[in-house]
């Protein structure tokens, strides 16, 4: 902590996150059980973007949004994953107040890309359902090149004004966090400045990322209300397995969102609201490619056609030919 020139106000350079506290003789088992959970995120990531890029029966708009997806899980996930690791082995994780705020700036703007990126997804699959006859003139690769990079953009735009913000505050103490990463608003309560400035700009904000999951909804009610008018059972099924993987990400990202921002704080044993940040934080990027990968046979054949690929010493992964998979996005999704 540093004197500043008001007397006895002083300003912390460094910030002490209290992790998990005390593990005791439990540390190995949670060490273990998060390092294999961040590789196998890792690798789950990085397999569905490989596939992506060699499988040219993958290059559709839904697995270009897809690969993009994983990119940015791995980068998330590698943001707080080893923080993590390192508060489990020591109780507790030593960091320099910039490096707080950048691990908060890079981890709310990757939340805010995935909510644009899952909304983009969310139009898509409204388009693919809704409007398959106009969906390769509505979704080229103009449009869904667009849609990522405004994704990426504004994601990093939206954050940059929050940073912003918390870099003109002073931070007193004290300084520790009951948390085991850097998150808004226990750095927020550091802050020995009035800070409802900073709150009531950021409630307006929150709206940027908001709009998103509104749009996602609209999407689906759109698409539920299309299925339904679907005359055959075997119709509605095949229009459902077409968005099913996506809404149950959908569902998985904001129902884990939604549960860590409204549930309270009771100040007994772990943070309710620390427990529930490991689900979107750790597990929903494991997740996210196993949901697509376990649920859709499109991607299960793609990795068996670029093993053999690999295996032969092959080039690239062409589709047979006289198929044209971009022109049926039913048929190219799952």
């Amino acid at each position: 902590m540093k004197k500043t020139g008001s007397g006895n106000l002083t300003t912390i350079s460094h910030i002490l996150l209290l992790g998990f506290g005390d593990l005791k003789e439990l540390w190995i088992l949670f060490i273990t059980g998060f390092l294999a959970v961040y590789i196998i995120s890792m690798a789950a990531n990085l397999i569905l973007v490989v596939l992506v890029v060699l499988d040219l029966h993958l290059q559709t708009p839904m697995y270009f949004f897809l690969s993009s997806l994983s990119c940015l899980e791995m980068v998330f996930t590698s943001n707080i994953s080893p923080v993590i690791l390192a508060g489990l082995q020591a109780g507790n994780v030593m960091t320099s107040l910039g490096g707080c705020l950048a691990q908060l700036y890079l981890f709310g703007a990757l939340a805010t890309v995935e909510c644009f990126l899952l909304a983009a997804m969310s139009y898509d699959r409204y388009l693919a359902v809704c409007r398959p006859l106009h969906y390769l003139s509505l979704m080229d690769g103009r449009v869904y090149g667009q849609l990522v990079v405004g994704s990426w953009v504004g994601g990093f735009l939206f954050m940059g004004i929050v940073s912003l913000l918390l870099i003109a505050l002073s931070f007193c103490g004290p300084c520790e966090i009951d948390h085991c990463f850097c998150d808004f608003q226990p750095l927020l309560e550091l802050s020995c400045t009035n800070t409802s400035m900073v709150q009531m700009v950021t409630f307006f904000l929150s709206f940027i990322p908001a709009s998103p999951f509104l749009l996602t909804v609209a999407s689906y009610i759109c698409i539920t209300w299309a299925v339904l008018r679907v005359p055959s059972a075997s119709g509605r099924r095949k229009a459902f397995s077409i968005c099913s993987s996506h809404l149950t990400v959908v569902t998985l990202f904001y129902g884990t969102l939604v549960a860590v921002y409204m549930s309270p704080r009771d100040g007994t044993g772990l943070n309710p609201r620390m427990e529930l940040s490991l689900l979107y934080t750790v597990l929903t990027p494991l997740l996210n490619p196993l949901v697509y990968s376990l649920r859709n046979q499109e991607v299960s054949k793609a990795c068996a056609r670029v093993a053999r690929m690999v295996s032969l010493g092959g080039g690239g992964v062409m589709p047979p030919a006289g198929l044209q998979f971009m022109a049926h996005p039913i048929a190219a999704t799952a």
